[in-house]
């Protein structure tokens, strides 16, 4: 008999996740819960979440509690083996944790116990992590600190960004999920306890992180600015309007040059921090769509040389 599964997920990681436990022989995944569905733009068009997308394109019941502390009795009356959750974006009352025989995991997108909550993959280059990786842990009543059933690790590289880092770790989590389901739906594995002193934190970007805070010093900024790409986009204030920064690479030594002094020389668009160049090869002002910096350059961008970013 294969094993009755709920999956909670919302954005594409989810859909991932979604996708490897539809493909598994011995599951039968009986429906997919998901966030609201929210209105965007001026004309307030419904747009669906990716996992509730997937899940209608694949035939599985899809259910969109408001509160799910308070609106989960539908997903109690599937009466679930097994509940697969991954980025679902609410807390999971005690009563579902404690309703399926199997019971609850997650799949985290972080080496718990280190950066627990709704941003890992952000935090992990924004805070200067060399590594990070994905969980596969025992659901708890506290956020993200169940026990551990498996983890892999994932090297960050000097160039990623959150979109790059975001899908290589969907490689690696839809492996180990594939990998670690026999042992879950046959409750073999050992239960390993998170290390209390080792946790650390990465919660959900606040409006104010998007900031670029030009105090970090050189690799702050530019690990923040990286973090930060594509979703939501730092930005630097300009001329009192704001310049969000889509592209960004290393440069050389900027000699006697105040930090956070704007840089446009041969159709390039440069950022000095402590004494040496970021160079920023795709932005977005204000108001405007996506550039190049050349494009910039050549019709918002004049005159902006020398100035000072704040």
């Amino acid at each position: 008999m294969k094993t009755r599964t709920v999956f909670m997920g919302t954005p594409e990681f989810g859909r991932a996740i979604l996708e490897t436990l539809i493909n598994e022989d011995d599951l039968e995944v009986i429906a997919a819960v998901t966030q609201p569905d929210k209105l965007v733009g001026r004309k307030q068009q419904i747009v669906y979440s990716p996992v509730k997308q997937f899940a209608l394109e694949n035939g599985i019941s899809v259910l969109q509690p408001i509160r799910i502390r308070s609106e989960y009795q539908e997903i109690l009356d599937l009466q679930p083996d097994l509940i697969v959750t991954c980025a679902y974006g609410q807390i999971i009352p005690e009563e579902l944790l404690n309703c399926p025989p199997l019971g609850c995991v997650n799949v985290h997108a972080s080496l718990l116990p280190a950066l627990r909550g709704g941003a890992p993959i952000q935090h992990a280059i924004i805070d200067g992590y060399e590594e990070t990786g994905i969980t596969i842990m025992e659901m708890d009543k506290k956020m993200d600190a169940g026990a551990i059933i498996s983890q892999q690790n994932c090297p960050i590289e000097e160039t990623d960004t959150y979109g790059s880092l975001h899908d290589r770790l969907i490689t690696v989590a839809t492996k180990l999920l594939h990998e670690t389901l026999p042992v879950i739906v046959n409750r073999t594995y050992q239960p390993i306890p998170q290390d209390e002193e080792k946790v650390t934190f990465g919660f959900n970007i606040r409006k104010e992180e998007e900031h670029i805070d030009l105090s970090r010093g050189y690799e702050g900024v530019y690990d923040q600015i990286r973090g930060l790409i594509p979703a939501p986009c730092g930005y630097l204030i300009v001329q009192g309007k704001k310049l969000k920064i889509w592209e960004v690479r290393k440069g050389e030594s900027a000699a006697d040059m105040v930090t956070g002094t704007i840089i446009a020389v041969k159709k390039q668009l440069g950022l000095v921090v402590d004494e040496r160049i970021l160079w920023i090869d795709s932005l977005q002002p204000e108001g405007k769509s996506r550039m190049n910096a050349a494009d910039y350059l050549n019709g918002a961008g004049r005159g902006i040389n020398g100035m000072i970013a704040e």
